[in-house]
């Protein structure tokens, strides 16, 4: 496993494998961001990326920009309050985001919203219950 100097680097200069981009990665690379940015800095550098790199792995429809931003938006309310120690430390305590993703964004989004082509390209408030 990269440690996180190496993923985040990898992830700026768009270096990063296919391997490494699951959605475990997706959440290491939205938690990393916000341990290292502004919360708006590290949302606009998380979904530029992600998109970026979807297009050079030859799947530029699977980035959803409102899916992405949502869950790092959830992320950033788990952090608050809590001592930065490890994101695996941060996953044993909301293992819910890495194994239950789609009923925690479904509390918040329809499908038809989430999946919608305006929410695969810019950020889309929910419809159901605000994030907050």
């Amino acid at each position: 496993m990269l440690d996180d100097k190496t993923y985040l680097e990898l992830f700026a200069s768009r270096a990063l494998g296919p391997e490494h981009f699951d959605h475990r990665g997706h959440l290491r690379l939205a938690w990393l961001h916000l341990v290292h940015f502004t919360e708006e800095e590290a949302r606009q550098r998380v979904c530029s990326g992600i998109r970026e790199l979807a297009t050079r792995f030859g799947a530029p429809e699977k980035f959803n920009h409102t899916l992405t931003e949502a869950l790092m938006r959830i992320i950033e309310l788990r952090m608050r309050g809590q001592v930065i120690r490890s994101f695996d430390a941060f996953l044993r305590e909301n293992p819910d985001l890495l194994n239950d993703a789609k009923s925690l964004l479904d509390r918040h989004y329809s499908a038809e919203l989430l999946n919608s082509d305006r929410a695969r390209t810019n950020w889309v408030e929910p419809d159901r219950d605000a994030i907050q």
